[in-house]
């Protein structure tokens, strides 16, 4: 069975490939167990050297992947490159890391004994990956588990199949042994199916909430490490002492990169009182500087979003928040590309909101924001913390006493301070409530892909 690729740039079919089935799914299994029993006798310095070989390998390739991009999930192609870039920040660092991240734990000497607590690779892992960053949320878990002694099956989203297969291209240059790393394009009964098969030893999933429980579904009759990265509904707060064109500047970016298609972009901004009217009309300007265009012309700077249905969905928040009393303050005219019917839709700002709207409450992933005028940092953390997600948080102020009381009490993995949007890979990557469970990058990123056991030895 073949599925299709519709690229956002035009609606018209960008790819047409074949599913995999379940006789390629034990092969790859099968071929995955033999590769990893061997890698797993590697030195991390061996294993790190086929990651640079990879990594040279993939960037070497920078331009045309960064175009193969665009058409697939509609970011502009000078925004695409910039995943690359990413791509070898994330892994050099967890490269550097490897070393000491992996390496035993001897706890105080004992007389009379030897022990230490070894980490060692779980086995064949399956990565679950999204289009939206397609390369950069599934590197989190790749690089991580083959440096740690692991096999990676990739089953990557339909919308951005041309991704895995670049990856492959990459290791095969690399001389990573065959088996080693796969990747299976598989419909959702045959994703449940692999995920659930023995040979599995770790599932990571990046993607909806519905998706994470069906992933929790398949995996249920046996005990594996499970990461699940659900999405946000990520806030900020611009505090009364923030710089108002700084803030307005970066929160604008937050919430309109990549379309808004990002799990830890704004969807949310409050704002205190005293600096509220001045922090919306510099956001508002910033906004309407935006080109909206085709994701290959060099000059646009927000491209369509991934389909017609998401922008449809984004379309029904905005109407039902206009009809519960909000008000967009960005003319949709200004974007003329900007079409019913069409993934293309213009930035979005909505003031007057609250949260009985979905707008507030419900993920939009999509270029829209609503601003909210707050009285006080408890105002603030009240409505911050009122969201079934929990992955990051940023506040925008001088005081970094208080915005350090504040993180303590915000509910999310990550709170920033004047920044939003971006993963410092020496930093857990990680989130609660709805947003899932489980950690990627940073020395913890480690754990989650290897399993200890103590060594206790006796001396006679």
């Amino acid at each position: 069975m073949k599925f299709t690729t519709i690229t956002p740039v035009d609606n018209s079919v960008y790819l047409e490939e074949n599913y995999h089935t379940q006789k390629d799914i034990d092969e790859t299994l099968k071929k995955a167990k033999e590769a990893q029993k061997e890698w797993a006798k590697t030195s991390i310095s061996k294993r790190s050297e086929c990651i640079t070989k990879f990594l040279d390998a993939l960037l070497g390739k920078s331009e045309d992947i960064a175009k193969e991009l665009s058409y697939q999930m509609g970011r502009p192609v000078s925004y695409s490159i910039l995943e690359l870039r990413g791509v070898k920040e994330r892994a050099s660092y967890m490269q550097e890391i490897a070393q000491e991240a992996l390496k035993p734990f001897y706890p105080e000497e004992k007389k009379g004994f030897e022990r230490y607590i070894l980490k060692e690779p779980l086995g064949v892992v399956a990565v679950l990956s999204p289009w939206n960053y397609p390369f950069l949320t599934s590197v989190n878990v790749i690089v991580p588990a083959l440096l740690a002694g692991n096999a990676v099956i990739l089953r990557h989203s339909t919308q951005t199949p041309l991704v895995a297969s670049r990856y492959k291209e990459a290791f095969d240059e690399a001389g990573l042994p065959d088996g080693l790393f796969s990747y299976l394009h598989l419909q959702h009964s045959d994703a449940s199916a692999f995920m659930a098969d023995d040979r599995v030893d770790g599932v990571y999933f990046t993607g909806s909430v519905k998706g994470g429980y069906e992933v929790q579904k398949a995996i249920i009759n046996k005990f594996i490490p499970c990461g699940l990265e659900l999405g946000g509904k990520d806030p900020a707060y611009v505090r009364s002492d923030a710089n108002v064109n700084y803030s307005a500047q970066n929160l604008v970016d937050g919430a309109f990169f990549n379309s808004g298609q990002s799990c830890c972009g704004i969807e949310r901004i409050y704002v205190h009182e005293s600096i509220y009217d001045e922090f919306v009309q510099k956001f508002v300007q910033i906004t309407k500087d935006y080109k909206l265009g085709n994701p290959l012309d060099k000059s646009t700077t927000l491209g369509p979003m991934v389909k017609t249905t998401a922008a449809d969905f984004v379309r029904g928040q905005i109407k039902e928040a206009l009809d519960k009393g909000a008000k967009s303050l960005v003319d949709e005219s200004l974007f003329p590309n900007s079409k019913e019917g069409t993934p293309y839709l213009a930035p979005t700002v909505l003031v007057d909101v609250d949260h009985s709207m979905s707008v507030m409450s419900e993920e939009s992933f999509g270029p829209v924001v609503g601003i909210m005028k707050v009285k006080d940092d408890d105002e603030a953390l009240k409505l911050m913390n009122d969201s079934q997600y929990g992955l990051t948080a940023s506040i925008w102020s001088k005081d970094k006493e208080a915005a350090r009381e504040l993180s303590t009490k915000i509910e999310t993995g990550t709170v920033y301070l004047n920044r939003c949007d971006y993963l410092d890979p020496a930093l857990a990557w990680t989130g609660v409530k709805d947003t899932g469970r489980g950690v990627t990058l940073s020395m913890f990123g480690f754990d989650h892909v290897t399993k200890v056991k103590s060594i206790h030895f006796k001396e006679i």
